[in-house]
């Protein structure tokens, strides 16, 4: 993969794609219609996953593309893809609480390798450069042009004090009996992928998620905290989380930064 390529093109999608979100955002009304599994879609996921589809595909033809709003048209035949959710925390979004994402990640072998996260009622982005490094760009954002970009890294976390986050939307009693087994200083509570993200920043040290997830949920967020030095293991038994399940669905997980002393299930 040209990843002197690849950046730039995600960055610049995810910030024109943020724009046709927010002009939906702000609007006085929009339609929300429910999909199979019972969670809302709006005319800003179709559009911006419309945008990011045409521009990746123009520009990487030979790479597979994964999309949340069209993944039951796909078939997984590679190991190597690019994965798109459009507009990552539908709900934040309907409910017009901010902390929805764009989000765009590359894959290879089961690691998502790059990223970027775009949080456009937030003023926040946060991509790993061609060398996998990752960084929060510093606003205003322009799709045509970098800004100020701020190296990323995670925390040195004290166990007997830790930063924690947890699902906005989804903080159920499954999350907090497993939270309860931390010495906590700090826990707050985020919507989508900026949860990675915050921990990524040092933000927060550790972020689990005891529910459903798919893999567009997740990979750029994932790539982005690789990329300042922090991992994510699953839930069960503490090896890496990979992608290019024949489902797209991912298993419980932990996003922490190293040093935590993870405990178990």
């Amino acid at each position: 993969m040209d990843f002197e390529k690849l950046i730039p093109l995600m960055r610049s999608l995810a910030i024109e794609a943020g724009e046709k979100i927010l002009e939906i955002y702000n609007a006085d009304d929009f339609e929300v219609k429910t999909k199979s599994d019972e969670s809302p879609v709006t005319e800003a996921d179709e559009a911006a996953d419309a945008l990011i589809s045409a521009g990746l595909r123009a520009a990487f033809p030979d790479v597979t593309l994964i999309t949340e709003e069209q993944s039951a048209s796909h078939q997984l035949k590679s190991d190597t893809f690019l994965i798109v959710d459009p507009l990552d925390g539908t709900k934040e979004f309907v409910q017009r609480r901010g902390d929805f994402t764009v989000n765009i990640a590359y894959v290879e072998k089961g690691v998502p390798l790059r990223g970027v996260v775009y949080a456009p009622a937030k003023d926040r982005l946060f991509i790993t450069d061609a060398s996998g490094q990752s960084y929060e760009e510093i606003g205003p954002f322009e799709a045509s042009a970098p800004g100020e970009m701020k190296k990323m890294s995670v925390s040195t976390p004290d166990n007997d004090a830790l930063m924690i986050v947890a699902s906005k939307s989804h903080r159920d009693q499954a999350t907090e009996d497993y939270l309860a087994k931390y010495k906590a200083k700090d826990s707050k509570s985020a919507g989508s992928s900026l949860k990675f993200c915050l921990v990524a920043t040092g933000e927060a040290d550790l972020y689990p998620r005891v529910g459903r997830t798919m893999e567009w949920d997740t990979a750029a967020g994932h790539a982005v905290l690789l990329g300042a030095g922090g991992d994510v293991v699953r839930f069960d038994d503490h090896t890496p989380l990979t992608y290019g399940k024949e489902d797209y669905a991912n298993p419980f997980f932990i996003a922490y930064a190293p040093g935590v002393e993870l405990k178990d299930a």
